[in-house]
């Protein structure tokens, strides 16, 4: 008998944790943070050393007492890939379990360079391995890691094979044909996968009511292309910020600043912290290109050197979201003796995560800009998360049994609950499910 426990993400984006019980055996998949319940406590994204009993108390990491009773059973600790919302729990939730951590190579290369720049020490094993691998973590269970697009490197899909059949994780994915870095997604493993028997697909449905395929990482390339090439700025600096774990974008960011004749300069810890660890497994070598200035000192050194000849640089920083302990929002307030000048470009290669928080964070952050006579780019981006008709394509080569929505609010799963209907998925297939609650696949 299979029991699949939503712990996590399945009333919100965010804090995301599933459970696959196989008999007596137990796997955990993520364990992430929610942002924005974790930048209200601590005004920034990077992962701090704080009480675990805190981040519980204020729904910024998953609460995984539903888990008490099997806690005991636990095998594994998966990590899917390497964002916040998925790994961002682990300094302080995975030492509960008695069971090693698994993760790709990017994905194990960022949770430890966190845990090192905390001083977080966790007594789980960690284990390697790459994409398009298996590993048996039992006799019962073989985990496999099936490579798909995303927008941090190394995401992969999650098989949980079992004698009852696979149980599926897809959070989260795209299905680019184009990208920027890396290999396309492995549809000959997944058309075998649907072949064979498919129990459960847990998937995500946060763009599961956006009627489109979504748009490839090439293009938010090309929009990113315009906006620092095709836009008059020869006597101006200009300031891009993007997710701090998008290698791919920040890839882009590096080749446009050279076409422009600019050094290019990445400000901020968690910018330095990703970028670093796709340098340590051999994805890039930024620091050929690049100068990374992490600590506020550091930085306020090097602006004093940019200030005196500003039109020569490119600046990635912190600050997509307008966190108020970013690199972006303390330069907006001058506390590193910058300011900006009008008809300065800020390129926000990013969309807005969609929360009370984020939002009037942003619009803040924007308005301050334009009242300096900054000329803002806002949305220079494209989603690393499947549409709806990414996801009716990717259910259709699948062929899972049981669907079960993850990774939204009630709006979304029940946009891909009607999705799988339209499929011809009857209700009893269809598991809509909130955190706490549990599936039972016998």
């Amino acid at each position: 008998m299979i029991e699949i426990y939503a712990v996590g993400g399945y009333n919100e984006v965010g804090k995301n944790c599933t459970a696959i019980k196989v008999d007596d055996e137990v796997v955990v998949i993520d364990l992430g943070i929610h942002l924005e319940n974790y930048i209200k406590l601590t005004e920034d994204e990077d992962i701090l050393n704080i009480s675990t009993d805190k981040l519980m108390k204020v729904g910024a990491i998953p609460d995984i007492s539903s888990l008490n009773k099997v806690m005991g059973k636990v095998k594994a600790v998966i990590i899917s890939h390497a964002h916040l919302d998925h790994l961002g729990a682990v300094p302080y939730l995975a030492d509960r379990f008695d069971a090693p951590i698994i993760g790709t190579p990017f994905t194990i290369e960022v949770i430890r360079s966190i845990l090192n720049e905390d001083k977080i020490t966790l007594r789980n094993k960690i284990i390697t391995l790459n994409s398009n691998s298996s590993y048996n973590i039992s006799d019962k269970i073989k985990v496999e890691f099936i490579h798909i697009t995303h927008s941090t490197p190394q995401t992969a899909l999650v098989a949980i094979h079992t004698k009852y059949g696979t149980i599926l994780y897809a959070n989260d994915f795209k299905l680019d044909m184009h990208p920027v870095l890396g290999k396309k997604p492995n549809f000959k493993r997944m058309e075998e996968l649907g072949k064979e028997n498919v129990t459960a697909l847990v998937v995500e449905s946060t763009y599961a009511n956006d009627a489109r395929k979504m748009p490839s990482e090439s293009i938010a390339k090309e929009m990113l292309r315009e906006a620092m090439l095709e836009t008059e700025n020869k006597n101006n600096i200009i300031i891009v910020t993007t997710f701090s774990s998008h290698i791919a974008r920040l890839k882009s960011v590096i080749e446009f600043g050279k076409k422009l004749n600019r050094k290019v300069v990445f400000m901020g810890r968690s910018l330095a912290k990703y970028a670093k660890a796709a340098e340590n497994i051999g994805i890039v070598n930024f620091s050929k290109d690049v100068e990374m200035v992490k600590y506020g000192k550091q930085i306020k050194k090097k602006l004093k050197k940019i200030e005196k000849e500003r039109e020569k640089y490119v600046l990635a920083v912190t600050g997509h979201q307008g966190e108020h302990k970013s690199v972006l929002y303390r330069l907006m307030r001058g506390e590193f003796d910058f300011r900006f000048s009008p008809e300065d470009s800020v390129i926000f290669s990013c969309k807005v995560i969609p929360t009370p928080t984020n939002i009037a964070n942003r619009e803040a952050l924007e308005s301050e800009l334009k009242q300096r006579g900054v000329r803002v780019f806002k949305d220079v981006h494209q989603s690393g998360h499947a549409a709806r008709e990414d996801l009716r394509e990717f259910i259709a080569l699948l062929k899972p049994k049981n669907v079960i929505p993850a990774h939204g609010n009630n709006e979304m799963k029940e946009s891909l609950a009607d999705l799988a209907a339209e499929m011809g998925y009857q209700d009893k297939n269809i598991f809509l499910v909130k955190d706490g609650h549990k599936v039972v696949i016998s």
